[in-house]
């Protein structure tokens, strides 16, 4: 089993920065490969970006540029530096992880363990 707790969330100005973090414990296997997703209220969770075992990062377009992820192994912790934030950034954040291996470690994966989700809130 693996539990997930993200930090981070907040509201911010569009053009702001932000960070979100994900303390992982339990089998560290289960978390070769993590990522972030997010819910908008109305929509479907959708996938932000993810880290595979190699420290590949794989981005949704929207994000691309803005968004960066990271993974500190030591620590167990993946991060999510977001800058220039815009209102359509706004959602429920979500970590998530699964022992999936590079090649299927992607946006459209699936993650057995999830965190409680953390809120970004984007003001224009």
């Amino acid at each position: 089993q693996v539990k997930m707790v993200e930090s981070g969330g907040g509201s911010v100005q569009a053009g702001g920065s932000l960070r979100l973090s994900c303390l992982a414990s339990g089998y560290t296997y289960n978390t070769r490969c993590m990522g972030w997703f997010r819910r908008a209220p109305g929509s479907e969770r959708e996938g932000v970006a993810v880290i595979d075992s190699n420290g590949r990062g794989t981005y949704r377009d929207s994000v691309k540029g803005r968004f960066t992820i990271s993974k500190d192994s030591a620590k167990n912790t993946l991060y999510l530096q977001m800058n220039s934030l815009k209102p359509e950034d706004t959602a429920m954040y979500y970590c998530a992880a699964d022992g999936l291996s590079p090649p299927m470690c992607g946006l459209r994966a699936r993650y057995n363990y999830w965190g409680q989700g953390t809120q970004v809130t984007v003001s224009s």
